[in-house]
């Protein structure tokens, strides 16, 4: 049986491997093996968990009642595997919203009561499998839900395997010229590509005009022009990124606080995300927008505090706070 949670407008299935094969969904026994193999049953997956089932759609509904699908987990105790399943049956390295709650489903299945590894296992080739991510069951502004370490992030183009951009400064910044994107909007200009474990390109901007709403995401013009930029091959172009990357957009609204928007890979706009977050606040720092420390980063869905630890003009690592419901 899949259950739903919310991670601030962020909604995943979750669903163990052997739900999933008496279901008729061919899942392999490993997790390592089922990220291999995965084009043999992830669209299976996703068009039995993930769609609306009949009647009329809700309205405004997207094409699936959820951002992806989490599969796991392949054993009864940590650290634990997992398989992050977007709705185009592609595969994520890491999902901060996903990983939430997957925490918070092993919390309510009684397999997780402190802090353990979680292990996400995908199939791209430009990144090690699988990524594991530190979950510790926290409470922040007295709302229960858990820190997730997400390590060291790497700045720039080589980071996420972009080809073909130019550099531009902001300030002393060094930044990326997505010509994709400035043939889009001529006012993102100025994009930072951030890699927390998976890959992202942060255009940071100076109105709050500039960003997209979701809306207008969802358009058929606008959502393929993005799609080609995000979407890895054949969904994509594979350009700037052979592999595919997550867009933000973010903006300076004050001291340490940044709103945003995303556009993730496999997936499309997106009221939250929590790796998107991370990467917009390292970003943002490497811009000088902010300072290490707490980052509020706005989105639709809700705002996520990240920490950044840094030590001079390094940044050390960065931290996401999240918290997650069961929807009825």
């Amino acid at each position: 049986m899949t259950v739903f949670y919310d991670a601030r407008g962020n909604v995943y299935g979750v669903v163990s491997p052997d739900a999933l094969r008496r279901q008729g969904v061919a899942v392999p026994r490993s997790a390592a093996l089922a990220a291999e193999e995965r084009e043999s049953w992830t669209s299976s997956a996703i068009a039995s968990e993930c769609s609306w089932g009949p009647g009329p759609l809700p309205a405004e509904a997207k094409a699936h009642r959820c951002d992806g699908l989490l599969v796991g987990p392949f054993q009864a105790e940590p650290p634990f595997d997992l398989l992050i399943v977007n709705t185009d049956g592609s595969l994520a390295e890491r999902s901060g919203n996903g990983l939430t709650i997957f925490a918070q489903a092993l919390t309510d299945q009684g397999l997780m009561s402190g802090a353990c590894e979680l292990r996400v296992h995908h199939d791209k080739s430009d990144a090690l499998s699988p990524v594991a991510t530190q979950v510790e069951p926290a409470v922040y502004e007295q709302v229960a839900g858990f820190w997730l370490a997400l390590g060291k992030p790497g700045f720039g183009p080589a980071a996420v395997g972009a080809q073909g951009v130019e550099s531009v400064f902001l300030a002393e910044t060094e930044l990326s010229h997505v010509g994709e994107l400035v043939a889009i909007n001529p006012q993102w200009t100025h994009s930072q590509f951030v890699r927390v474990g998976n890959p992202h390109c942060v255009t940071l901007v100076e109105h709050a005009s500039a960003l997209p709403d979701n809306s207008q995401m969802q358009q058929s013009t606008l959502f393929a022009s993005l799609q080609a930029i995000a979407f890895a091959p054949p969904a994509g172009a594979g350009h700037p990124c052979r592999a595919g990357v997550n867009l933000q957009w973010a903006v300076r609204l004050s001291a340490n606080r940044v709103s945003a928007r995303v556009f993730e890979r496999g997936e499309g706009p997106t009221a939250s995300s929590g790796t998107s977050a991370s990467a917009v606040a390292c970003a943002a720092w490497r811009a000088g927008w902010v300072e290490a420390g707490e980052v509020a980063v706005v989105m639709p869905g809700g705002t996520a505090p990240v920490r950044l630890l840094a030590s001079a003009d390094t940044l050390l690592s960065v931290s996401l706070f999240g918290a997650a419901r069961l929807q009825a």
